[in-house]
């Protein structure tokens, strides 16, 4: 990471889940022109930037990711005037804007998927995608044995022109998202597209999702298991993470080169660190998701490797690591790390953490609030694992609820509409920002003061750090150049601090000694 440092290997980002964040229409569901009328809560927050879940043209099966207009706003969402005042008003509050692309698959109703249903088989238009003949009598069966990430087959049969079964085509996720052919050089000119169309309008880069996806083995051949985990699997699965996939990210980068502010940060589920870090090359992605802390328990020894495996990862390529908690599909940490108080706690003990470890950092909405994850009702389900696992996994809408701004009841100054996508608990009137706000002790006046520090101390310098010797149960460490020390004291009781400066804990320290699940800064 040498040379002049770019504004995103530091950077802050706040993912913001748009249905959940702000409603400004009374529909009951989160639009642009809400969460620009909230800004001030992001710049009081102290982030540099906004990830932004998908908010172009969809039928919303997954919520955004069945994309049937890559270059337009959903109306939803408030259209395309909308997504101009909210890229004026981010910049005007130094806040970058940063959007998801898709470029795995398409919606189903997106008009090169219509064209392919009506051609018919043989035709161009089917090589978008991916069509096959099925196996066994009348091709009754799927053209190989690969499975969904939603659950249930990858393989829907399509009614041909004549009305009769026909062929079938690929989703790895929803059947409303059939898998693009990148071997067919219309994909890539199309994406090519679609990245300058949303750059030209001052986007300042892109979450790229399933990063780790687009290229398919020749053949498609069975794979060598089946029964996987929803929503998960192996670096050998061949639905993904296939070599070609990094031509792809070099086309992509070639484009993002001429825009040299802007970055591309990619959604990579990966394991093994080699090939992990083959995504962050110089010539692909800026930045690559690492999501060991989002799958580790609160346990010293296993945060300790989490974090060294991630750092280790990155310096393969000289990249700038990146460190997130949650995001929309992964449940909040409140409420991994044990629920209620404790889990409180350890959440904002594992903020810490985070916010001092050298890269960029993403925060998810609600974070910054401590909200924990919602049971919801089965009725009111709404993530396409829950039908298509034949209701064996409830999905993610847990993590998805949207935020309580203000008022003592649902739908808490989020909407107008008490009616709202989700609905919204209403023991969470204590977590509002409109009371958090007014509470120096809140988990919100936390997060401000610590990306505060985090912004304007010299201490937070340097790329590296060295871990200190502590205490079982606990772990600490020095930024290499800056010289902040970070401790986590995940053990059973309390620990004495080093003699340093304390900058900030996470829990009350009294005596020197920090208690149990709780952080703190020294310098």
């Amino acid at each position: 990471m040498g040379g002049e440092a770019s504004w995103w290997q530091s950077a802050v980002f706040y993912q913001v889940y748009p249905r959940s964040f702000a409603d400004s229409d009374g529909d009951g569901v989160g639009d642009l022109d809400g969460l620009a009328d909230r800004l001030d809560h992001l710049k009081d927050l102290g982030v540099d930037g906004i990830w932004l879940n998908p908010v172009t043209v969809s039928p919303m099966a997954d919520h955004g990711y069945d994309v049937s207009d890559p270059r337009d706003i959903d109306p939803l969402f408030g259209g395309m005037a909308a997504f101009e005042r909210l890229v004026t008003a981010a910049h005007a509050r130094g806040i970058k804007v940063t959007m998801d692309v898709v470029p795995n698959h398409s919606s189903s109703k997106h008009p090169w998927f219509q064209a392919a249903l009506a051609a018919g088989p043989g035709s161009e238009a089917r090589d978008r995608y991916f069509f096959r003949d099925g196996r066994g009598p009348r091709g009754a069966l799927p053209p190989n044995n690969w499975e969904s990430v939603f659950g249930g087959p990858a393989w829907t049969r399509a009614t041909e022109p004549n009305g009769k079964p026909g062929q079938w085509y690929l989703h790895l996720f929803d059947s409303e998202q059939p898998d693009l052919n990148w071997d067919n050089p219309e994909i890539f000119d199309d994406f090519e597209k679609t990245l300058r169309f949303w750059l030209e309008r001052g986007v300042d880069g892109f979450r790229i999702d399933v990063a780790h996806g687009m290229a398919k083995p020749p053949g498609l051949p069975d794979a060598p298991q089946v029964g996987s985990e929803i929503l998960r699997h192996t670096d050998d699965d061949p639905r993904f993470n296939r070599p070609n996939v990094h031509a792809i990210h070099r086309d992509i980068r070639a484009v993002m080169d001429d825009y040299p502010q802007a970055v591309t940060v990619g959604e990579v589920w990966v394991h093994d660190n080699a090939q992990w870090a083959q995504y962050v090359r110089p010539d692909e992605l800026h930045l690559g998701f690492n999501f060991r802390l989002t799958r580790t328990e609160f346990d010293a020894t296993e945060i300790h490797q989490a974090v060294q495996n991630s750092l280790d990862a990155a310096a393969l390529q000289n990249a700038t690591p990146t460190w997130t908690l949650a995001n929309h599909d992964v449940g909040r940490e409140v409420t991994r790390y044990g629920g209620g108080e404790i889990g409180l706690r350890r959440a904002k003990a594992m903020a810490m953490l985070m916010l001092a470890l050298p890269g960029a950092v993403f925060i998810y909405n609600g974070q910054e609030l401590g909200l924990p994850d919602v049971d919801l009702p089965d009725e009111v389900l709404q993530d396409p694992t829950w039908e298509r696992s034949g209701h064996a996994e409830r999905g993610r809408d847990r993590c998805r609820v949207p935020l309580p701004w203000s008022g003592d009841a649902p739908p808490f100054g989020f909407s107008t509409n008490a009616d709202t996508w989700l609905p919204m608990p209403a023991d969470w009137a204590p977590l509002t920002v409109e009371k958090q706000a007014a509470d120096p002790g809140s988990m919100l006046s936390f997060f401000q003061r610590a990306l505060e520090l985090r912004r304007g101390r010299s201490e937070f310098a340097g790329h590296q750090i060295d871990w200190l010797t502590v205490p079982s149960g606990a772990l600490a460490f020095r930024r290499r150049g800056g010289g902040l020390v970070c401790v986590l004291n995940a053990g059973t009781g309390p620990m004495a601090l080093p003699s340093d400066e304390l900058l900030l804990a996470s829990a009350p320290v009294s005596n020197g000694q920090l208690p149990a699940d709780s952080a703190a800064w020294l310098v």
